[in-house]
């Protein structure tokens, strides 16, 4: 599957993967489903270019092409065209598109996916209870079959460029990939999708040799000094920036600002007005 070929976990970068199109989105639905109808992949592909119009990622790319991007992982599974459509649309929501509309064009059961897929809690689904079948193409998933395969999708696209987010924000995303996500794609059969998934979020968790001495413990020991309640905040944001910093230099000079600001944040942090904010 192209789309979910394996990456080395190396630190991720700002590269931009390359970018898929409706094009390339049709062959593969055609190459699972090629006796399905694939004009509403079509009209869902033009209706979600009217409405993310002029919106742009992190990254700078269009927003459509994250939605293109999720669709064409979505495909590779195996899913049909409901579902493709309903990734095409997963963003939706979050525009002026009017409430009924996606079920008017597409359909009640492309918008209740839509729904779901913005809703579900994938750490209450249990492990081994969801199994995509790719010997049989023609039997239809369930619904929790393509949800947990949209979010998956939708997941592994943001860890693909997750460079752009800031570290912390990384950080909590790929130690929830880890957690959860990557072990749901194994469980289902997705061992392509779960591999990727483990590589990526690995390049975010993962220090490098010569980070992993003394930095990231004396971060550590650092936060005793904070306020029992906000360690764990400030663990994850300082271990975080100093994942994404390139050179032992930088490192040690982000950790040295660190030993030199730890006392008066501990006081910014104990001030009861500043408690009372939080």
């Amino acid at each position: 599957m192209t789309a979910m070929r394996r990456r080395s976990a190396t630190r991720p970068n700002r590269r931009r993967p390359a970018a898929p199109t409706l094009g390339s989105l049709l062959a593969v639905a055609r190459t699972h489903h090629p006796d399905a109808d694939t004009s509403p992949i079509q009209h869902a592909h033009d209706e979600a270019a009217v409405w993310h119009e002029g919106q742009t990622r992190r990254s700078g790319d269009p927003l459509l092409s994250h939605c293109l991007a999720v669709a064409v992982i979505v495909a590779g599974v195996g899913m049909p065209p409901p579902a493709i459509c309903a990734a095409l649309l997963h963003d939706v929501v979050d525009t002026p598109c009017p409430p009924g509309r996606v079920s008017e064009l597409f359909g009640q059961d492309v918008a209740d996916l839509i729904w779901a897929v913005r809703t579900a809690e994938l750490s209450a689904i249990p492990l081994g209870s969801l199994t995509f079948d790719h010997a049989r193409p023609a039997v239809q998933p369930t619904h929790e079959e393509a949800v947990l395969a949209i979010r998956l999708a939708d997941r592994l696209h943001n860890m693909q460029t997750i460079a752009f987010l800031a570290p912390a924000k990384q950080y909590r995303k790929a130690r929830e990939t880890i957690d959860v996500l990557v072990p749901l794609a194994r469980s289902a059969g997705l061992t392509d999708v779960s591999r990727e998934l483990h590589d990526l979020s690995a390049a975010v968790l993962r220090p490098t040799t010569s980070a992993s001495a003394v930095a990231p413990r004396l971060l550590t020991l650092l936060t005793l000094l904070l306020p029992a309640p906000q360690r764990a905040r400030w663990q994850e944001e300082w271990h975080a920036e100093l994942a994404t910093l390139p050179t032992r230099r930088t490192r040690i000079r982000f950790t040295f600002r660190v030993l030199l600001g730890a006392p008066s944040l501990s006081l910014t942090l104990r001030r009861p007005a500043c408690r009372e904010r939080r």
